[in-house]
C-alpha cells in the first residue's frame, strides 16, 4: 500500500526553470482530496565558509486553483509595470497595501503544508 505523504502520489508534474544563479521550480501537486494547487519554489546555492560547504536556501510559494486568475493578473500587471512603466489599471478587489508597514512573517516549513 503506497503512503498518502510519498513523492508519487502529490507530484504530479514539475518545471524546473534556470535562470543565473537561481533555479525555480513550478510543481503542480494535489491535496488529499485531489484537488491540485501550485508551489513555486526558488532555490539558489549558497556556500557557508563556517562548515566550508554549499547549501540550497529555499523559498516556497503556495498557490491554489481558486486564487489563479487574480494572481496572474497582479503578476502580468507588475511585469508590465517593470517593462514598460505603466501603471496598472486598478481593481476593486486589490488589497491596498501600506508598504511602509512593519509585517513579519512566521517561518513556515513543509511539513505544515504535507497535510493539506
Amino acid at each position: 500500500m503506497e503512503e498518502f505523504g510519498s513523492k508519487d502520489k502529490l507530484e504530479i508534474y514539475s518545471k524546473a526553470v534556470r535562470a543565473g544563479k537561481r533555479t525555480y521550480f513550478f510543481d503542480v501537486k494535489a491535496t488529499r482530496s485531489d484537488e491540485m494547487y501550485l508551489t513555486i519554489t526558488e532555490s539558489k546555492r549558497k556556500y557557508d565558509p563556517e562548515t566550508d560547504k554549499f547549501f540550497y536556501e529555499k523559498h516556497k510559494l503556495f498557490l491554489y486553483k481558486e486564487d489563479f486568475d487574480k494572481f496572474s493578473k497582479g503578476l502580468e500587471g507588475v511585469i508590465n509595470f517593470i517593462k514598460t512603466g505603466d501603471l496598472p489599471l486598478e481593481d476593486e478587489e486589490e488589497v491596498d497595501l501600506n508598504l511602509n508597514a512593519e509585517v513579519s512573517f512566521e517561518n513556515l516549513s513543509d511539513d505544515k503544508f504535507n497535510s493539506i
